[in-house]
Parts: C-alpha cells; sequence; structure tokens
C-alpha cells in the first residue's frame, strides 16, 4: 500500500506550543486559573514571581529548576491566554477568570478552539511570520466540524475521522490552510484514500499537533471517539457546533500582511497584545458552558431521569413550605422553583440535595428529609445545604462542583472568607462536599471540619481571598458513592 504524500508545492507544517504538562492538562489549566485569578493584575515583576511561586506548589513542581516553571508560565499564556499584558503590569485575562469562577473546563476548551487560528500570537513572532509569508488563514476546529457535518451529510453519524487524516489532508496542506479549499474537496480526497486503502505517516511527531487539536475537540465535547482512533460528532453538542460553523469571528490585525504575503517582526509583535485582547474579548452573544447533566448522562434516557430525579428530590425538601408561615423558608422555596442545567453550582447542589434526601431515607428517617434546604447564595449564611444526621443533629454543607473530561484531583478547595469564618464557628458540624462530574464518573468527597483539621495539623491551609487547604485524600476525609434520590 502507497503512503500518502502532500504535493510539495502544497506541504506546509503547521504548528502551535505544545504544553509539556499536556497529559495533565486539566488539572493544571484549573489549579493556574484560580491562582492567576487571586494574583490579580501588579506590575509585570511582582505578577511572574507570584504566578511562578504558585507554580512552584503544583503538585511535582517544588524541585523543578525556575527555567522549567517560567517555560509552563508563558506556554498557558501563549496558547490559553490567561495572562493579559500591558507596558507595566500583567493581570488574569478573561478567560482564566471565567474558569476559576465557572470551574468548567469543557467550556474554557470550547471557548479556546472557538478563537484558536492560525496565524495566531501563540507562537513566536518569527514563526508567524513564516505563516504570514505562506498565506495561511485556517480556523482548524471550525474546518474539522464542516467538514464531518458534509461527511454525515445523508444523515447518521457513522463517518468519523482519524488524527493522520486531519494532519496530512487538512492541516499540513496549503490547498486547505492558505487556499480555503472547500470541504466537499478535502472530504473527496480522504474517501478516496479511504478507497484506496492508502497509508499514512502516524508517528507521533508527524501528527502531533493536529492530535492536540483533536484531543482538545474532544475535551470541549464537541467529538467524540469509541476506540481512541476514530473522531465523530458528538451531536448532543449541536448548538455549540452550529456556533462553530457559523462563526465569522477572526483576528484580523495580520490580514494585510498575508493578503501580501510579507511583513516586518516589528509588524507580527505589533499585534501581539491585540491578539490577547481578542482572544479575551467578551462574547456577547456566544454562550458555551456546559449544559451539565446533559454531559454526565449516557444517553438521553438518564438525562431524563437525572432532570427529574433532581427536581423530585428539591420538591421532598419543599413539601411543606408553603404551609409554613415562615418568610425566610418560603423565599427559600421561591429562589429553586426553576434551576438551570448550565449553572454548574445549581447542579452541583441539587445533585448533593439529592444524595442527601436519599442518605436520610436510606437511614429510615424519611420524617426528616422536609429539614433538607439548599439556601440561596444571596443568604450568603457560609454553606450550600442545611441537612441533617439522622439523631436529627444539624448538618451544614459547602458544596464545590467541577466539570472535566476527565477526572481530577481532590486534594485542594478554596474557600471563601465567609466560609471559612462559618466553619470555624460550627466547628464537627461543617462539611465540604467536593463533587467532580466527567464523562466517565461522578466523585463525591467529604471533608468535615477543615478549621479542626488545620488546627490539628492534619490539612495545610494558605490564606488567599479566604482559605486555600491542601491535604491527602488517604489521610482525612473520605468520598462518598454519590446517591441518586428515588421515590
Amino acid at each position: 500500500m502507497a503512503e500518502y504524500q502532500i504535493p510539495e508545492q502544497y506541504y506546509f507544517r503547521l504548528h502551535h506550543i505544545r504544553p509539556r504538562f499536556k497529559g495533565d492538562i486539566e488539572n493544571v489549566l484549573i489549579y493556574v486559573a484560580e491562582e492567576i485569578t487571586r494574583v490579580g493584575e501588579k506590575t509585570t515583576n511582582e505578577f511572574v514571581e507570584a504566578v511562578n511561586a504558585a507554580l512552584f506548589r503544583y503538585p511535582g513542581n517544588a524541585h523543578r529548576k525556575l527555567k522549567t516553571i517560567n517555560n509552563w508560565r508563558t506556554e498557558i499564556s501563549a496558547l490559553f491566554g490567561f495572562i493579559e499584558h500591558t507596558d507595566t503590569t500583567d493581570k488574569p485575562g478573561r478567560r482564566a477568570v471565567e474558569l476559576a469562577e465557572n470551574q468548567d473546563l469543557v467550556e474554557c476548551f470550547k471557548v479556546f478552539l472557538y478563537n484558536f487560528q492560525y496565524p495566531g500570537a501563540h507562537i513566536k513572532p518569527k514563526e508567524v511570520l513564516e505563516q504570514i509569508r505562506q498565506g495561511v488563514h485556517f480556523k482548524p476546529a471550525q474546518y474539522i466540524l464542516k467538514l464531518l457535518r458534509y461527511a454525515n451529510r445523508e444523515g447518521g453519524n457513522s463517518i468519523g475521522i482519524t488524527k493522520p487524516e486531519v494532519c496530512h489532508c487538512i492541516f499540513n496542506d496549503l490547498r486547505v490552510t492558505r487556499d480555503q479549499e472547500s470541504v466537499e474537496q478535502a472530504w473527496d480526497r480522504i474517501a478516496y484514500n479511504r478507497r484506496q486503502r492508502v497509508v499514512y505517516d502516524e508517528t507521533g511527531d508527524v501528527i502531533r499537533y493536529a492530535g492536540d487539536i483533536i484531543d482538545y475537540m474532544e475535551i470541549a465535547n464537541l467529538l467524540k471517539t469509541y476506540d481512541s482512533r476514530t473522531y465523530y460528532l458528538n451531536t448532543l453538542e449541536e448548538e455549540s457546533i452550529v456556533k462553530f460553523c457559523e462563526s465569522g469571528e477572526w483576528f484580523g490585525e495580520y490580514d494585510t500582511m498575508t493578503a501580501n504575503r510579507s511583513g516586518s517582526m516589528k509588524e507580527v509583535k505589533d499585534c501581539i497584545s491585540g491578539w490577547f485582547s481578542y482572544v479575551n474579548r467578551r462574547l456577547e452573544d456566544t454562550d458555551f458552558s456546559t449544559d451539565i447533566l446533559a454531559y454526565i448522562a449516557g444517553d438521553s434516557d438518564e438525562l431524563e431521569m437525572l432532570k427529574e430525579n433532581a427536581q423530585n428530590a428539591e420538591m421532598a425538601g419543599m413539601s411543606d413550605f408553603v404551609q409554613r408561615d415562615n418568610v425566610i423558608e418560603k423565599r427559600i422555596a421561591a429562589s429553586y422553583d426553576m434551576f438551570t442545567t448550565k449553572d454548574i453550582g445549581d447542579i452541583g447542589e441539587s445533585l448533593v440535595h439529592g444524595h442527601e434526601c436519599m442518605r436520610i431515607k436510606l437511614g429510615g428517617r424519611e420524617d426528616l428529609i422536609h429539614l433538607i434546604k439548599r439556601i440561596p447564595t444571596q443568604f450568603a449564611v457560609g454553606y450550600d445545604i442545611s441537612s441533617v444526621e439522622l439523631d436529627e443533629r444539624k448538618r451544614y454543607i459547602e458544596v464545590k462542583t467541577t466539570i472535566s473530561s476527565k477526572p481530577l484531583h481532590f486534594n485542594r478547595i478554596h474557600l471563601t472568607k465567609n466560609e471559612w469564618n462559618t466553619a470555624s464557628s460550627i466547628h464537627d458540624r461543617y462539611y465540604v462536599y467536593r463533587l467532580l462530574l466527567s464523562k466517565s464518573e461522578r466523585k463525591l468527597f467529604l471533608l468535615q471540619d477543615p478549621v479542626g483539621l488545620y488546627k490539628s495539623d492534619q490539612i495545610e491551609m494558605v490564606p488567599s481571598d479566604g482559605a486555600d487547604i491542601t491535604f491527602d485524600p488517604k489521610k482525612v476525609g473520605e468520598f462518598e458513592e454519590l446517591l441518586t434520590w428515588k421515590n
């Protein structure tokens, strides 16, 4: 069988920064987003020093060389736009702040891919200039999604694409990346190669950059795979896929140089600040926040069950509020008449609320379920759920929820000043429920009395606009099965 070769006159290899932490990218990004956000705007030297100190604290980095830590910082900044620069200061980018606040890694990768293009200031200026001189003008995620939609135009979703095909027939072919060859033409070439049983060079270094984009598209839930070989459209993300395909957004500061196939290093460098402003712009009409229940459901039947169970658990806890004269309880009930499946905190609290109701029911105290209440954020009491023990003692629960493609570390939690102060006052009645929602599993970790654990030197705490808690889950706390409410 012949090995496919791009005609020499069309061959140009695209590339981008490849983080040295790519195998742990979700854990690293959410950690760094939180740390950068807490650092805030500072002079460049102060900012770099503070972010580097945070990177040294990341598990496994304590003994790394400063050069490696600097590389981590610049790679994160360049590729994901987490840092914005001015003449004298550095500050957290909007994308870092969004991730820190929303805890939605799936959304983070969607936005990253929505903005990502060639040329862009995610690589060194001299490499940008090479792409400009080749006339490159290419948004990879958009093109791949358009191509797969075309391939499946007759219905169904049985046709996928491999990383070698993306590399050799799309990424490294100027007919696509420069000449804007239609997806119809590109697909005809791929289909022809399949019929002819053409093989591709699949060496890791060769297909690396195209493979990275495919991996990021899977994390963003735009693509799915069953064998880590062939990637298909995720039809549950049709709304996002349409937004990608119909988008006309483009960073245009390179366009004149690209049209002329020439430019200077100064002209390229002058575009850098504009690029970071572009990737951190407010996306006014584009909401990529994840529909959490749809994301964690295995199929449409499970999705309906999750929605029904969440709503039923709420009703179980609220059932007698309308019969009471207590104004506060009526306000609590009114606050949760509706909840959105795109609010991670809302869904996390709802799932934990259902878990607590089921825990009490299985314990034989169904008569106490009405005492389990979610507390609206605006009440600012320092916890999310007021629950109860089987012996009727109170349990106060702060829920920390994150959504990701793969399971994340469980050894780190941030509590606000109000949450830490509340934990200090109610001692062993205070629990932190760390809930991780991913495609493969839902994990729930319980940490009781964090202040007491800190005072007894069982966990570490660093004041940081509240408290950053780190701990060994093998020594403190416990994992529990996340229970699903059932009538």
